[in-house]
């Protein structure tokens, strides 16, 4: 009896496992951004931010910044953003964010509304539903104030929602730093800008 039971067990085993390693190759293509679940069975949304940073230098410099990458300076953003498809005031770009040892790849649209207003929706990647914002106001003629806001929407109820945390504390980890890397180059440029302008 004692080994007719061992045989037993052996299936289910295997199907234990079976199970596992298929819940692994699921949540790494949705970590990786090869799979997304849209389907708006039971979406909810959620806010990403709202977060803001001050910078000292003028709104149309820090437009530029933020634009670099998508309208003209490939260079501007190294390997992180690649652009797959150019228009006047609309890409569609890559986005790779290295998270948890692998390489997250998101698929969005990118439109410009110079020199207020850069706006992303995601067209894939590990949630369905993402649109974001990033809005320029100037508080002088030297001084911007840039602010994010966002919401992410995620499918199947609380299960989807609880996904949707995991990915939104990356996600805001990931903006912070473009914004700080955004206010770093933008008054480095509007420092050697004043440097050039100055009387000698």
């Amino acid at each position: 009896m004692r080994t007719g039971t061992g045989h037993r067990r052996w299936p289910t085993a295997a199907a234990g496992g079976a199970l596992a390693a298929g819940a692994v190759a699921v949540y790494r293509q949705l970590v990786d951004g090869g799979l997304t679940l849209d389907t708006g069975i039971g979406r909810r949304t959620a806010p990403l931010g709202p977060l803001t940073v001050d910078i000292d230098a003028p709104r149309d410099l820090v437009f530029d910044v933020i634009a670099a990458p998508y309208l003209g300076n490939a260079g501007a953003a190294g390997d992180h953003i690649e652009v797959l498809e150019r228009g006047t005031d609309l890409v569609v770009a890559a986005h790779r964010t290295p998270t948890g040892g692998r390489v997250a790849v998101t698929i969005e649209a990118v439109s410009f509304d110079r020199p207020t207003r850069v706006g992303f929706r995601l067209l894939r990647g590990p949630v369905p539903h993402v649109v974001e914002t990033f809005d320029l106001d100037a508080l002088d003629e030297d001084r911007t104030r840039l602010r994010y806001d966002g919401e992410l929407g995620t499918d199947f109820w609380q299960v989807g929602a609880a996904w949707g945390r995991l990915v939104s504390r990356v996600w805001v980890r990931t903006v912070q730093s473009s914004l700080d890397d955004v206010r770093e180059r933008a008054e480095r440029r509007a420092a050697a800008h004043r440097r050039r302008m100055s009387p000698q």
